[in-house]
């Protein structure tokens, strides 16, 4: 039998990830993505129109991962080669090759990273400098107001619904990785900004505000995008003059590290957040401790 071309494999990969697995989209674009460079990779090192998924090989893998260090972090090679391994597991077990040519290559060793805050003062100082006269400042506040208070990631936020948000109850219902789902508190401040902003969308527009559909909507009244609160997030930041970079993902980092300062316990952070492994969550205690080192040195009479 003739193993297929490469490419046709990648697709082929990238569909069962959505089929069988229940990835979301976004995952299943940076798998394509990451495996579509490889592809290219390989077919420019061999000089050919074409390359079947037999022909590659350990060595060829070892090249690729040679160019990526010329442009790339530890952790995004780590990521591409976890992608490549992954297609290569696929087509052993569905008989497109023998061999995974990438089980012998080793990942390369990643330095732990503390993952970017920011302080108590400056998230309350983003937060209440969000200007709420008008609509769209209403969203905004309701918006990051609820990044912060749940620690949800921003595609979960992007993908809520009014109905997945218990006003009374203070729980939200969010749609994690893999399509799990969880229940995560929801504070005073985010809800009473939620119900401002859906409130002001009445008047202008019609739309009751228990009327299911997206949670926070754009301009057209369509579902935001993660892009588009990212964008919305650094404008707010520029105002604001914040000398710390942010995005929305750090509102999440910001809102694991506070509740871990505050005493929070470490497996409950973990549920809060959605992580599969207590050791992504237990990045954040360095900053913890961090923390008390500090005091530590600033309280001490003996030291």
């Amino acid at each position: 039998m003739v193993s297929p071309a490469l490419n046709n494999l990648i697709s082929s990969f990238v569909e069962s990830l959505d089929a069988e697995k229940g990835y979301s989209a976004n995952t299943c674009r940076a798998y394509l993505h990451d495996l579509e460079e490889f592809g290219s990779f390989i077919i420019n090192s061999l000089r050919a129109d074409r390359v079947r998924a037999d022909e590659v090989n350990g060595l060829m893998i070892r090249a690729y991962l040679g160019f990526l260090h010329k442009k790339n972090k530890k952790t995004t090679i780590a990521r591409k080669l976890s992608a490549v391994r992954s297609l290569f597991r696929y087509l052993v077990k569905h008989g497109f090759i023998r061999d995974n040519p990438a089980d012998l290559i080793l990942t390369p060793k990643q330095g732990k990273t503390i993952p970017a805050y920011l302080p108590v003062d400056d998230t309350f100082r983003l937060l209440d400098s969000i200007k709420t006269n008008n609509l769209l400042g209403l969203r905004n506040r309701a918006i990051f107001e609820t990044l912060y208070s749940c620690g949800i990631r921003v595609s979960e936020l992007a993908d809520l619904n009014v109905s997945d948000v218990d006003f009374t109850g203070h729980i939200v219902r969010v749609l994690g990785k893999g399509s799990k789902e969880r229940i995560v508190p929801i504070g005073k401040n985010a809800v009473k900004a939620i119900k401002a902003y859906r409130e002001r969308l009445q008047r202008e527009s019609g739309i009751h505000p228990d009327e299911n559909g997206p949670l926070f909507l754009n301009m057209n009244k369509g579902r935001l995008t993660t892009r588009s609160i990212a964008r919305i997030l650094e404008m707010l930041v520029r105002e604001c003059a914040l000398l710390t970079p942010v995005s929305p993902h750090t509102l999440r980092h910001t809102f694991a590290t506070h509740m871990l300062n505050a005493g929070a316990d470490l497996r409950v952070v973990q549920e809060l957040l959605g992580h599969k492994s207590l050791s992504t969550t237990q990045r954040y205690t360095h900053v913890s401790i961090d923390k008390l080192m500090e005091t530590y040195d600033k309280a001490h009479p003996r030291r």
